[in-house]
């Protein structure tokens, strides 16, 4: 294994460091885990479906199904400047904007026995506990707290399907445990449909527990195996059925080895001792049996500690890919991004290879791993792409799980938004059509025919977002959406990824198709403004339109000033209908150069301030691309510019250091890609535009066994133009670089200047649709 580079340049004036200090080292899983970064600190394996993290916070979804917005920060069931810990649940969404899961929650206690959390304001109203953030401790595979009020050191590590407690608990005391089958993030009354647990011995339990929420039927089955003997059992039901059957004869609150409801919390007794308990669940989705025969293949015979260790080692294999020199807090905030870009999509089947699909029938993965968690509105824009760069074996794992869920879907439909055998349907557009594009760009081994017809049927849902409207008239009138602007501009950009993959296959017929529908774009630009503009069926714009506004005028998450610049496979046809070059760089920079007062997004959930740079969004995934675009322009040095005060101000090795939702790993995956000097502003072609390195060295290794060397000695804030560039000792004069350059190794030399390169404003553009003869 490599590791990294620690040896800085003594000209920067950056301090050497231990040479034992290695990746894994540097990662602060704290980072995101306050303001809009909806990460957790938990631990858990690379890309494993469990996620054992702490939940502090229990408001609700819905409230007699009114929404309650506090619950949006607790997206990930964590907030940093929470003083209570309710339990560790076992399933988590890293970063999202909206969430589900905190499924099967374990809680050790000591004394009064509560069944339910408590009010966090009043010690002792329930089960939750009080901790110092000083004895909390998180590392890559490893969480660490000390309970105060129970008085209890709780760690915590993790396999890819078993999450692994070991508790030590006061001299003298009774200990106790809790299993809380009712609790959930964004979590309602009456989510839990039923849970069912069942004693098999005094060291296993197995049961599952079904819930209704963003997953419309999840089920999750699990086994719980203690280290301890249980000495007594017995469960509080919150809420009784009207109709409990002749299971009434018996005492079943207590040592009744079967135990069901609606809602269950569950006490375990292993009284007095010094040993530490150590609990290990494991789940599936398929079966009780399947969930004891992961845990049995992922954790017998294995002490916490060594399973610890084993957690350390595989996350050590994925981080240590990457060498880089800087100073500590940009090795925090590279390293620490590269491990959220592996936590989701998460494997999502049990170790014989069976999964649930989104049938709800169980399947087996044959010659691939199955995958769920695809938040693809986000990640298609540059998680995938980096996977496809970095780990394009796994990718293509997830494409095939993506082309499962089309053969399993009644709607004949790739994810759009998918979790645990569940098509969400969040957010627009069918980007999943993109990473298959991508990856066959990219080279994977994925079966072209087949890709191509789940992105036809994919594309032509009648009843997925007025596609009958888009097909008739080119565009989504506004009257039918409130969304219709952003739908139009997404689905050009998809049905262009279609139009490749089809002209790439032969079918001449389909790419004339989804060639006119990629053109789609031009409908909406206002040649009055330049900018986009929802229309009406009858083709009249929307009147009272404000660009800068996020409610109300056509868009999704953003605005007509961000949102207009959503057309990445044909940048120069924009610049055409926007007036020209010198208008669009005019455009580009207002962007970045007007201020965005508060009432223009006051009312929109996933932008705040803190993401805000002038006008861009960087804190909403519309606009992660923008400022690669001025590589289309006579002013191209402007993106090295702005990439770098992005970085500077939007990532932050700090608690509060994302400026929004990371989203399944998006937006550190875009930290990933702008640290090494390009973007892949156009995912389904085989570019990635070039901006300028962040670091002054940075070298990545392969699957392949090559490597991909970025070298900038003189980079700095005020170095940071490319004054000129070398691939492989050759001067380079193209603003992008394909893929096939770097897959088969390269090295990317910078000369680095105070000044922009204006002598460099005719090298070769990238990619543009109007320009394919």
């Amino acid at each position: 294994m490599k590791q990294v580079i620690l040896t800085l340049l003594i000209a920067s004036g950056i301090q050497r460091l231990p040479a034992q200090v290695t990746p894994a080292d540097r990662v602060n899983p704290f980072i995101g885990t306050n303001g809009m970064g909806h990460t957790f600190p938990g631990a858990c394996a690379p890309r494993g479906i469990v996620q054992l993290s702490p939940d502090t916070g229990t408001t609700p979804h819905n409230i007699d199904g009114v929404y309650q917005p506090r619950a949006y920060d607790y997206c990930a069931g964590y907030r940093r400047e929470d003083s209570t810990i309710v339990g560790f649940s076992h399933t988590h969404f890293s970063g999202t904007g909206h969430s589900d899961l905190g499924d099967i929650l374990v809680m050790p206690f000591t004394g009064e026995r509560r069944a339910t959390p408590g009010d966090e304001d009043k010690p002792g109203s329930g089960y939750r506990s009080r901790f110092s953030r000083d004895s909390e401790q998180a590392r890559p595979g490893y969480y660490e707290v000390f309970l105060e009020d129970h008085r209890v050191k709780a760690r915590l590590t993790a396999t890819e399907r078993a999450g692994v407690h070991a508790y030590a608990y006061p001299e003298g005391e009774n200990r106790q445990l809790l299993v809380d089958l009712v609790h959930g993030i964004y979590n309602y009354d009456g989510k839990v449909l039923w849970a069912s647990m069942r004693v098999e011995s005094d060291t296993l339990v197995t049961g599952f527990r079904l819930t209704n929420g963003w997953a419309r039927f999840n089920q999750t089955y699990f086994a719980i195996s203690f280290s301890r003997p249980i000495t007594r059992y017995g469960y509080e039901e919150l809420e009784r059925p009207a109709y409990a059957g002749f299971w009434r004869k018996m005492n079943t609150r207590e040592n009744f080895p079967e135990i069901a409801g609606r809602k269950i919390v569950a006490f375990f007794e292993f009284g007095p001792g010094e040993e530490v308990v150590e609990v290990k669940v494991a789940l599936s989705a398929v079966s009780a049996a399947g969930a004891a025969a992961n845990l049995e293949a992922e954790t017998a015979g294995k002490s916490f500690d060594e399973i610890a260790r084993e957690a350390r080692e595989k996350w050590a294999r994925e981080l240590n890919v990457v060498e880089a020199r800087g100073t500590d807090d940009q090795l925090a905030m590279l390293y620490t991004s590269l491990y959220h870009v592996h936590v989701n999509p998460s494997v999502y089947m049990d170790v014989d290879g069976q999964y649930r699909g989104a049938d709800h029938n169980v399947h087996r993965a044959e010659g691939f791993a199955n995958y769920t968690i695809f938040s693809l509105w986000d990640t298609f824009r540059a998680l995938h792409p980096l996977l496809n760069l970095v780990a394009p074996s796994r990718n293509r794992d997830m494409v095939e799980s993506m082309l499962a869920h089309y053969r399993q879907s009644a709607h004949g439909a790739l994810p759009v938004w998918s979790h645990m055998a569940n098509e969400n349907w969040c957010m627009i557009g069918y980007h999943a059509v993109s990473v298959l594009a991508d990856a066959i760009a990219k080279g994977l081994d994925v079966d072209r025919e087949r890709a191509l017809e789940a992105m036809i049927s994919s594309s032509s849902i009648p009843y997925l977002e007025n596609t009958p409207e888009y097909l008739e008239l080119g565009y989504v009138p506004f009257e039918k959406n409130e969304n219709a602007a952003s739908i139009t501009l997404e689905r050009a950009y998809d049905d262009w990824t279609i139009y490749r993959v089809a002209r790439d296959a032969g079918r001449a017929d389909v790419a004339r198709q989804y060639r006119e529908r990629a053109l789609s774009y031009r409908r909406l630009i206002d040649p009055a403004t330049g900018f986009a503009r929802p229309r009406l069926a009858d083709g009249s714009w929307k009147e009272d339109f404000n660009i800068l506004a996020t409610r109300g005028q056509g868009f999704i998450e953003g605005n007509s000033m961000n949102y207009s610049f959503h057309v990445p496979h044909d940048v120069d046809g924009l610049i055409a209908l926007m007036g020209g070059d010198k208008s669009f760089v005019a455009k580009l920079d207002s962007v970045f150069e007007t201020p965005l007062p508060d009432a223009f997004f006051e009312e929109t959930e996933d932008v705040t301030r803190e993401g805000i740079l002038g006008g861009y969004v960087h804190g909403n995934e519309p606009s992660h691309h923008l400022a690669y675009l001025y590589a289309w322009t006579s002013e191209p040095w402007k993106t090295q510019f702005w990439t770098r005060e992005i970085m500077n101000r939007m990532y932050r090795n700090h608690i509060d250091g994302l400026c929004g939702n990371d989203d399944c790993g998006q937006m550190s995956a875009w930290y990933v890609f702008t640290v090494m000097g390009f973007y892949p502003v156009c995912p389904g072609s085989d570019q990635y535009v070039l901006g300028a390195p962040y670091l002054p060295y940075i070298k990545v290794h392969l699957e392949n066994g090559k490597c991909i060397e970025v070298k900038a000695p003189g980079v700095s804030d005020e170095n940071r133009y490319v004054k000129t560039m070398k691939l492989n000792g050759k001067t380079y004069r193209k603003r992008y670089i394909a893929h096939g350059d770097l897959a088969n190794g390269a090295v990317l030399e910078f000369e680095m200047s105070d000044k922009p390169a204006k002598s460099r404003a005719g090298d070769e553009k990238p990619y543009s649709l109007s320009n394919e003869k």
